[in-house]
């Protein structure tokens, strides 16, 4: 009973799908599938237009799904959905001009941490210790004295 239920909530982002949206040509169905999961619903976060049930997210797939049958190829599809919504759609968004900053920060950042990191050592690695002046020295002379005798 139990694998019933798993087999029911592993299969709910299929039931965004309308039945009325399936195309009758089983390749262009498939075509529209793979676009689908790499676009974003623009009300849900980080869940593709394929697992909405948003109203947004029927809609754009039934973009999709008219821009396929009238001919287009995905790119013109995934770019014409782009030039509506902006590059928040695409869950994978491309690592070219601005993107690129983004793609590249974390890798950026943690160099800069670590090089920070390595000055850091290196500077108290370099930097010698300052003894006791000769005041200093002779009070913890007198200090240790005083212990060794009581003792």
């Amino acid at each position: 009973m139990k694998w019933v239920l798993v087999l029911l909530l592993w299969a709910l982002p299929a039931f965004a799908v309308q039945p009325d949206e399936v195309l009758d040509d089983p390749a262009l169905e498939a075509r529209a599938r793979e676009i689908s999961a790499g676009l974003r619903c623009p009300v849900c976060r980080n869940e593709s237009i394929d697992e909405s049930n948003a109203g947004v997210s029927r809609d754009l797939r039934l973009m999709v799904r008219e821009r396929l049958v009238a001919g287009d190829s995905d790119a013109e599809v995934v770019d014409a959905v782009v030039a509506r919504y902006g590059e928040y759609v695409l869950l994978s968004p491309n690592a070219q001009g601005a993107n690129l900053l983004l793609w590249a920060a974390p890798a950026l950042l943690a160099l800069a941490g670590l090089g920070i990191g390595a000055l850091a050592v290196r500077r108290r690695a370099a930097a010698p210790e300052p003894g006791l002046t000769e005041e200093e020295q002779a009070r913890l002379d007198a200090i240790l004295r005083a212990g060794r005798d009581e003792a």
